[in-house]
């Protein structure tokens, strides 16, 4: 399906040589982020206490980690978290110091700076269960912050996400590779890999340089934004080597240029109705997709770029040519046979 078509090819590669000049700056300043600044790792992977808190009326951030710190409990991270009644806390490991001592700790002093005492509050759930959680009391019977969720995660564990996650993105890297080499050529497989590897470096350094929190859904946005670039960049080869087939006397730049812009349509369509859906995340999903959202929507913003600015542009630069796509002794294949002298 196609919403128009342009009769005409639109220069791409004349101006690859700037827009490559442009995204090495920009991935060299990523590098440099990730290497200064590091990552803003979320508690699944350093471990550590997480705590949700709920305010009656709008919580003052600076004051809730003022009276944390007060405890010397070590870097602890204080943030609004949804509505603005709503904080999470983090809490670091502790050495000799169980996560449930530590949150009741950080709790009492967040109860105690609201003129509240904790103690124990009994209540039974739709289901008829009686449970019990942490309260905040003042002297009036008024309760003016409540415990939501606490959570505990390991150093041990937190330590084993991330070794697997990196494990995971090393893996899909090297599928990606063997995928482009055995469909096509190794230049292409070459060109295939450094634009997702733009991708994911150009991501990771905005989550870098903003101390974005960086948590198992980025990763998994990561992992996805891997998977939508290369296969744009698999319909543009693909493309690439049906104009090597069917139009013998273009250069290759020419060859890339039509490539792409008969492509032009397909990408709207494609990355248009997949961006909507992930600003509705973005928008809409509240605290926990926020992040994910962010991720995707600058992954495929990038790998749009990158698939027709540095994949396309790296094959240029390889100097493909039709004999690395066609078989040997199919120079006279009738060039209006889609399949004539394809290598599959």
């Amino acid at each position: 399906m196609e919403f128009f078509r342009i009769k005409r090819d639109i220069p791409f590669m004349r101006y690859a040589p700037v827009l490559n000049a442009v995204s090495f700056v920009t991935f060299a300043l990523a590098v440099f982020f990730l290497v200064t600044r590091g990552l803003h790792l979320s508690i699944e992977f350093t471990g550590g206490t997480l705590m949700e808190v709920e305010y009656a009326q709008s919580a003052d951030v600076a004051h809730a980690r003022a009276a944390i710190e007060q405890l010397g409990l070590g870097e602890v991270q204080v943030q609004q978290f949804g509505s603005s009644r709503d904080l999470l806390v983090r809490l670091p490991v502790r050495d000799g110091a169980k996560g449930s001592d530590l949150a009741a700790r950080a709790f009492a002093a967040i109860c105690a700076a609201e003129q509240g005492s904790t103690g124990t509050k009994q209540y039974a759930t739709p289901q008829g269960e009686q449970v019990s959680r942490a309260s905040c009391t003042r002297a009036d019977g008024s309760e003016p912050v409540q415990l939501k969720r606490t959570e505990f995660v390991g150093p041990s564990v937190g330590a084993e996400l991330a070794r697997d996650g990196a494990l995971a993105l090393a893996v899909t890297i090297a599928g990606i590779m063997l995928y482009l080499s055995f469909r096509f050529e190794w230049k292409f497989a070459l060109a295939g890999i450094v634009a997702n590897l733009h991708d994911v470096v150009i991501i990771l350094g905005f989550f870098a340089f903003f101390q974005w929190e960086f948590s198992l859904a980025v990763l998994a946005a990561v992992l996805a934004v891997l998977g939508y670039s290369v296969n744009e960049s698999v319909v543009i080869f693909d493309r690439i080597r049906e104009t090597f087939r069917k139009k013998r006397k273009m250069a290759t730049q020419q060859v890339i240029d039509h490539a792409i812009t008969s492509t032009t349509s397909r990408t709207i369509i494609t990355h248009g109705s997949t961006q909507i859906m992930v600003l509705s995340m973005l928008i809409f999903g509240g605290p926990t997709l926020h992040y994910f959202g962010i991720a995707l929507t600058i992954g495929i913003l990038f790998g749009i770029y990158s698939s027709i600015f540095v994949a396309a542009g790296i094959v240029m630069w390889l100097r493909v040519k039709r004999e690395d796509l066609v078989k040997a002794g199919t120079k006279d294949a009738d060039p209006n046979d889609p399949n004539s002298g394809a290598v599959v």
